[in-house]
C-alpha cells in the first residue's frame, strides 16, 4: 500500500520552458521532502512537457498529468482533485522557491489548526533573476483580508502559498467566472472558515514579468477582482463595493510605467543596478518624459 506524501506541491505548466527548469530544481531541493510534485501540463507547445518528463523520470516524487489546454482555473482545480495529500503549495513554473519554504510553512500549519492559509514574504525578481526589492508586509489574517477587500490582490503571494486541501475544496475551489482574479476570490472565501497568515521571512522570489497574467491580463484581472470583491461583501452582509472608490489600485500601466515601477523598487530594495538597467529602458521608450529623466538622476546617485 503507497504511503501518501504530507503535501502536494501543485504546479501548472503552460509553454514554461524558459524557467521551468529553475522552478523545479527549487521545488526538489527543498529541505522538507514529504510531498508529491503535479506537474500539470495544460496544453504546452514548446519543450515544457520533455522537461517535466525529464524530472519524473529522475524523482519519483514528480507526477506528470498532460492534455490539451483548458486553462490556468481548470488545472488548478485538476490540481486539488488529484492531490493526495491535506497540504497543498501552490507554486508557478517562472518562480523560485528557497530550499526551506516548505519546512516552515508546513510547521506554522502543523503549530496552527486554525490557519487555512499560509504565505510568506517573497523578494520580487525581474526577468533576468536580478532582485527588485522584498514584497509583502502584511502578516496577520486582519490586515491580509483587509487588504483583499480592497483589492490587493498579492497581500498573499498565491505562488507562494500553502493552504489546507479540505478548505480548498469546501468553499468550491477555483472559479472560472473570476477568471485572472481566481486567487483573490478564494483567498476571500477562505477567510471567511479561517486564518490567513504570512510568515515574516523572505522565502520565495516571485518573477515579474510582462507576460504573466498580472501584467497581460491586467484589465481583465481588474474586473473579475472587483466582483470578487463585491461578491465578498454581499456573503459578508457589507455595503456594496463601490467600484470607483479603489481606482487607484486597478489603473492599467503601458510598458514605460512598468520599466519605471521595477525601477523604483529595485531603488527601495538598494539594487542600484538593477535600478539603472529599468531606468534606462524608460528613458529609451519616453525620452521626452521629465518623470522617467528624474528616474535615471536618482538611480545614476543610487537613491
Amino acid at each position: 500500500m503507497q504511503v501518501k506524501p504530507k503535501a502536494s506541491v501543485i504546479l501548472p505548466v503552460f509553454n514554461a520552458g524558459k524557467y521551468l527548469t529553475s522552478a523545479i530544481e527549487s521545488v526538489l531541493q527543498q529541505t522538507f521532502t514529504d510531498f508529491e510534485l503535479l506537474l500539470l501540463n495544460d496544453g504546452s507547445t514548446d519543450d515544457s512537457l520533455e522537461v517535466m518528463r525529464r524530472y519524473a523520470a529522475l524523482d519519483a516524487r514528480c507526477r506528470v498529468i498532460t492534455r490539451e489546454n483548458r486553462g490556468l482555473v481548470y488545472t488548478l482545480n485538476e490540481g486539488v482533485e488529484l492531490a493526495r495529500a491535506e497540504v497543498l503549495f501552490r507554486m508557478d513554473a517562472d518562480d523560485l522557491c528557497l530550499p526551506t519554504r516548505f519546512a516552515k510553512q508546513m510547521s506554522y500549519l502543523d503549530a496552527h489548526p486554525e490557519c487555512v492559509a499560509v504565505g510568506c514574504r517573497v523578494m520580487l525578481i525581474d526577468p533576468d533573476g536580478d532582485f527588485l526589492c522584498p514584497f509583502v508586509e502584511t502578516f496577520e489574517h486582519a490586515a491580509i483580508d483587509a487588504a483583499h477587500m480592497q483589492g490587493h490582490g498579492g497581500a498573499i503571494v498565491h505562488p507562494a502559498a500553502a493552504m489546507r486541501r479540505k478548505t480548498v475544496l469546501e468553499v468550491g475551489g477555483y472559479r472560472s467566472a473570476f477568471k485572472h482574479a481566481e486567487d483573490l476570490d478564494l483567498f476571500l472565501r477562505m477567510a471567511e472558515q479561517g486564518q490567513l497568515v504570512n510568515l515574516q521571512e523572505i522565502l520565495f522570489r516571485y518573477r515579474q514579468h510582462p507576460g504573466s497574467i498580472g501584467y497581460k491580463h491586467r484589465e481583465e484581472q481588474i474586473h473579475a477582482a472587483r466582483r470578487a470583491i463585491k461578491e465578498a461583501e454581499e456573503r459578508r452582509g457589507l455595503v456594496q463595493y463601490d467600484p470607483q472608490e479603489n481606482e487607484v489600485n486597478f489603473r492599467l500601466e503601458n510598458s514605460v510605467e512598468i520599466y519605471q515601477r521595477w525601477a523604483w523598487w529595485a531603488l527601495s530594495g538598494r539594487n542600484v543596478r538593477v535600478a539603472r538597467k529599468y531606468a534606462w529602458s524608460a528613458l529609451k521608450n519616453s525620452p521626452l518624459a521629465m518623470d522617467s529623466w528624474r528616474l535615471l538622476y536618482c538611480a545614476m546617485r543610487g537613491r
